[in-house]
């Protein structure tokens, strides 16, 4: 049996995915991402490869491929290829009906349009600053000292909605901070944010084709809240993954090893 890899390097996490030749997955991983992009693909693949009896390291991977942040620093990858078509990918395999996806990131944000055979068919990207991404929501979740998970289900009990009106996350962090302060119900404060978010993604689903449902990969993809804002304000159904949504991109990556791999033969 041969096995195939793929490793995300993103700015927050690294994650890592084996698959054998049929296409199964059969190890991932995910940490936090280290300074270095390279100690980061490392552990994430030892760690990865640690799961795999047949394999002792990297090297014994038929096909690697490097993806994400990092992409070009994964040790022993035979290529790297661009987080935007190994999300793509990744979200093809685990469900071909797919077509639309909003990736966020650690440091950006991506609308992603999915062609019939999971390849890009157009995108749209927002680099230039973080209001909207991992790190927005890590700051937010600090004003309230919560844990990211907490944070993510506070709005979902919230009767009212208390607008958060700065887009940047400096700014935004004040305006929370500000609000917490007054006393304002926290959970209203918590979906003024998860609100405000999900108007940030309107133009990347528009761009990525979207018209009745849409996925959500990357971390953030776990936050219930999120989800909820989204679907309110896009007017879509968000359609929830049977593989974990921040693995899309080691996936995909993955895939597209076992694709190369075998070709090869």
């Amino acid at each position: 049996m041969k096995y195939f890899g793929g490793c995300d390097v993103g700015s927050t996490y690294t994650k890592a995915v084996i698959l054998d030749e049929n296409g199964k997955m059969v190890a991932d991983t995910t940490i936090k991402s280290k300074i270095n992009s390279e100690q980061s693909a490392i552990a994430a693949m030892d760690e990865v490869i640690a799961k795999v009896p047949e394999l002792k390291s990297s090297k014994d991977l038929a096909y690697l491929i490097g993806t994400g942040y990092g992409r070009n620093k994964v040790p022993f990858a035979d290529e790297n290829i661009s987080e935007i078509s190994c999300h793509a990918m990744g979200v093809h395999v685990t469900d071909p009906s797919v077509k639309a996806i909003i990736d966020i990131g650690g440091q950006d944000v991506k609308g992603i349009s999915v062609d019939t055979d999971g390849t890009v068919k157009n995108f749209a990207m927002n680099d230039k600053c973080s209001a909207g991404t991992g790190r927005f929501f890590e700051a937010m979740a600090r004003s309230f000292e919560l844990s990211l998970p907490e944070f993510s289900k506070l709005s979902l009990t919230a009767k009212n909605v208390i607008p958060i009106t700065a887009q940047c996350t400096v700014f935004a962090e004040s305006e929370v901070i500000t609000l917490v302060g007054e006393g304002k119900p926290m959970d209203e404060i918590a979906a003024g944010i998860e609100m405000a978010v999900a108007k940030r993604c309107f133009v990347m689903a528009k761009k990525a084709g979207a018209t009745d449902s849409i996925t959500l990969t990357g971390g953030c993809a776990k936050n219930d809240g999120l989800k909820e804002a989204i679907e309110h304000v896009l007017k879509l159904k968000v359609v929830e993954l049977k593989t974990d949504p921040q693995l899309m991109g080691a996936l995909g990556a993955a895939e597209y090893a076992r694709q190369k791999g075998l070709a090869r033969k």
